[in-house]
């Protein structure tokens, strides 16, 4: 603390006190804080942990649980990691983690609670349902013996900056194909901090005393950030090695600047220990698992119509089937894939194929879509999307799976002739469903967008209607639409804990489309699929002979 000189002042009164505010010089000291700038924005929150119950149809009455974590890593996280484990006793949850990252000090003693629990991790997001975390005086939940439940998928999920360094201190650990794990540089920011102060004198006879000081202002003037240093380097490199993780993470962090994200591949990662095999996360939470003998230490029972046992582990003695409901089934709008031949009768004998892809997208809908694109090899078929939107996660991961592919997309409606694929009997022909595409009826809406965004050619034909709307992991779509090379400010931003399907909905013009660079060309689904297509040359890869490809081609695949 610096000096204060002060004049003795002449006052008639023995005892008087006297208040000075005096600014303190730039202080000296070093404020160090390792984390990545970018991932602090309005939508992004603090980690939050919850302990959720799968609420996958029929698990009940023993079903998988895990904990939920959620959210960017800060200082306090690992306290709040302490709290729930403590509350769980000897149950051995996995975590189920969706960072952008964070803390790395924070992240680097979550590792370490999470090896010393003999815990596994996986890198997924749970879509609760019916109550949340946060969710003020929801009482759904009551009385079905458990806080929350949801459904856990790694699709769209991350891990990225110091969040893999967390991942690192699983038993097992585990990152399936649909998520993102990304590291990169980093770097320490040093925060220069102006204070100001109060200090209160007492002057006794004449001389003056100091009595307290008191910070009454603080003010940030500025920071500069270095690169990693080399005690933070030994560090982290020490603290891979405690966890059985290889020297590449750290060289992939090294190598990549802290203004990127170095997205490791499944088998790098694999190379380099930091994780343990190959299996997706349903590996932990899906409902099947439970009929496992003996089932896995975070499988619960909670016999019908009966309190949830206190015990910390219930032995599990296999799976009810669920009672049938009276009430008629639902009707399944989720999206569905279907391969598609013209029936045209332009085209004669050489008509062009598609992939049809029409309906809610669903969390499941990635998994789906991937298996199709399995079944086809390596044909590039268009994409022909007609859909409502849906699950935001799920359109980012198909956006991406589109790209990877190299695929091209335009939105249109296919109308099957003779039946429908979902009718019983309804059998395509070579794998195969006749059908025509039509602007009439279709539409693309929501989350839809983001689907389009990911073919590399685009098209909307100009009386089809597509709108967007405010959505939430704005950073996480700009960062998509960057690498799709689509404007960033295509979609409104909107937090987390405002997000609304309903609401801000924004019709898009084909002129803004092209310009904000969603569509790559005024052209409609007739310029992929129409009946002339065949004739172009060069031939188009959705040309082959009427007998080239014989799959099966009804999707989805139902469990």
């Amino acid at each position: 603390m610096a000096a204060f000189a002060a004049k003795a002042e002449d006052v008639s009164d023995p005892e008087t006190w006297k208040t000075l505010s005096v600014p303190k010089p730039v202080s000296d000291e070093v404020f160090p804080t390792w984390v990545d700038p970018k991932i602090w924005s309005d939508d992004i929150s603090p980690m939050r942990f919850a302990v959720v119950r799968s609420s996958a149809p029929g698990c009940e009455p023993s079903c998988p649980e895990w904990i939920s974590a959620e959210g960017a890593i800060e200082a306090g996280t690992p306290a709040q990691l302490k709290r729930i484990l403590k509350k769980l006793g000897r149950r051995k949850l996995p975590i189920i983690v969706n960072s952008p990252g964070g803390n790395v000090d924070a992240a680097l003693q979550l590792g370490r609670i999470i090896r010393k629990n003999k815990l596994d991790i996986a890198v997924g997001i749970t879509r609760f349902s019916d109550c949340w975390p946060g969710m003020k005086d929801c009482r759904a939940n009551d009385g079905k013996g458990a806080a929350y439940f949801g459904i856990a998928s790694d699709g769209g999920a991350m891990c990225n900056s110091a969040c893999p360094l967390m991942l690192a201190g699983g038993v097992g650990r585990v990152v399936g194909g649909s998520a993102h794990l990304g590291v990169h540089q980093i770097t320490t920011t040093h925060f220069r901090t102006k204070r100001q102060y109060r200090t209160t004198y007492r002057v006794v006879r004449g001389k003056k005393y100091k009595v307290t000081t008191e910070t009454v202002t603080q003010d940030d003037i500025g920071y500069k950030t270095y690169e990693m240093s080399k005690a933070l380097e030994r560090r982290l490199s020490a603290y891979l090695r405690e966890m059985g993780v290889g020297r590449g993470v750290l060289d992939t962090m090294k190598a990549t600047p802290a203004s990127d994200i170095r997205q490791i591949a499944l088998d790098d990662m694999l190379t380099m220990k930091l994780v343990t095999s190959r299996a997706s996360l349903d590996i932990l939470t899906q409902a099947g698992i439970c009929r496992r003998s003996p089932a896995p230490p975070n499988c619960r029972e909670i016999p019908a119509n009966a309190k949830p046992a206190k015990t910390a582990v219930v032995a599990v003695r296999g799976a009810v089937p669920a009672t049938p409901s009276a009430r008629p089934a639902p009707v399944d709008n989720s999206m569905r894939f279907v391969l598609v031949r013209s029936s045209d009768p332009k085209c004669g004998l050489d008509c062009p194929e598609w992939i049809a892809a029409q309906g809610t997208i669903t969390p499941d809908t990635q998994k789906i879509f991937r298996q199709l694109l399995d079944t086809v090899g390596g044909r590039r078929l268009p994409l022909i999307v007609s859909s409502p939107g849906g699950d935001l996660l799920s359109a980012l991961a198909i956006g991406r799976l589109i790209r990877d592919r190299k695929l091209d997309v335009a939105i249109a409606r296919t109308d099957f002739t003779g039946c429908k694929p979902q009718d019983k009997g309804c059998a395509p022909t070579n794998g195969f469903y006749p059908g025509v595409v039509t602007e009439l009826g279709a539409g693309c809406d929501a989350a839809c967008p983001i689907m389009l965004a990911g073919g590399v050619r685009r098209f909307v034909g100009p009386n089809v209607p597509v709108s967007v709307q405010s959505l939430a992991f704005a950073e996480r779509i700009r960062s998509y639409l960057a690498e799709m090379s689509v404007r960033q400010h295509l979609f409104p931003p909107m937090p987390l804990d405002r997000f609304d399907y309903k609401r801000n909905r924004l019709p898009l013009e084909p002129g803004t489309m092209l310009t904000m660079g969603l569509t790559t060309g005024p052209e409609s689904a007739n310029h992929l699929v129409g009946p002339t297509v065949c004739k172009t040359e060069p031939r188009p890869q959705n040309c082959p002979a009427t007998s080239a490809l014989k799959v099966d081609a009804q999707f989805p695949l139902k469990p």
